[in-house]
């Protein structure tokens, strides 16, 4: 069932079709730079979903041929210093803070599966957007930069977490203090990105991908995330095995396994109901 979701605002456009949650930042005519009204919005969405147990998983992706250029880079010429709308340096600190957590520490962190699709350029904020992800699909024209060193900032948005944990951190700061731009194809060999296809493929393997995803085991899906997630926080080896040991038999009781264990048997394609 396709349900448009209403998100107070035409810079952010939601629709839940069959457990599938896709947030489509619409500012075509900037690139989809992020707008306050934007961030605000995916903040909230995000925040909906997490408690949603209709939102199965969460395809984030841009209108156009863009998918998010990142901050406005006009505004904060225009304030000159990058903090639009605020005219205190510790207000605009944790006016951001608050705004990076809401979206792309929610990316990461939500206990469901979200995945980026990339109709064309992933630059600054934008491209941390996308790595904050659990997966990610290129469009074959579409490229990633980091462009932070161009207009003169470190990074925001976790990018320098994400992509470190993606490719390393020597890449990872040549890609940061050279700001070159990577195609898709080499996006898809450093590891950035999990597939490539054409453009006009890119809807529909993204919804491929999602739909696999939404009949799938959910529990076990949450306790995944929180097992990678405490891997790249810890680094303890223990501290992993205890952790998925634990999940691992809490998911041993869930109705999913079960019925999943009596498929296998049968020989037939399991059913996963979220419990």
């Amino acid at each position: 069932m396709s349900n448009k979701v209403e998100t107070g605002t035409d810079d952010l456009l939601a629709d839940l079709t069959d457990g599938v949650l896709t947030l489509t930042m619409n500012r075509p005519e900037a690139r989809n730079a992020m707008s306050d009204a934007m961030t605000g919005a995916l903040a909230q969405q995000l925040a909906d979903a997490e408690l949603n147990s209709a939102v199965k998983v969460i395809v984030l992706t841009g209108a156009g041929k863009g998918f998010c250029a990142g901050g406005d880079v006009k505004g904060m010429a225009a304030s000159g210093d990058g903090t639009v709308g605020d005219n205190t340096i510790d207000g605009a600190i944790h006016r951001q803070r608050l705004n990076q957590r809401g979206t792309a520490g929610a990316l990461y962190s939500i206990p469901k599966p979200t995945i980026a699709a990339l109709p064309g350029a992933a630059a600054g904020a934008g491209l941390s957007l996308a790595l904050a992800c659990d997966m990610r699909i290129m469009a074959s024209s579409a490229m990633m930069t980091t462009a932070f060193a161009k207009v003169g900032f470190s990074g925001d948005y976790g990018g320098t977490f994400f992509m470190s944990q993606l490719i390393g951190t020597a890449k990872a700061r040549e890609l940061y203090f050279l700001s070159d731009r990577v195609n898709a194809e080499q996006a898809l060999d450093l590891g950035l990105t999990n597939w490539v296809c054409e453009a006009d493929e890119l809807a529909a393997k993204a919804n491929e991908i999602a739909l696999r995803l939404a009949s799938g085991p959910t529990v076990a899906y949450r306790y995944m995330k929180e097992n990678f997630a405490r891997a790249l926080s810890s680094g303890d080896v223990n501290d992993c095995l205890d952790l998925e040991a634990t999940h691992h038999v809490h998911c041993g009781q869930t109705e999913d396994h079960k019925n999943a264990t009596k498929a296998f048997v049968e020989k037939r394609a399991p059913v996963f109901v979220g419990r």
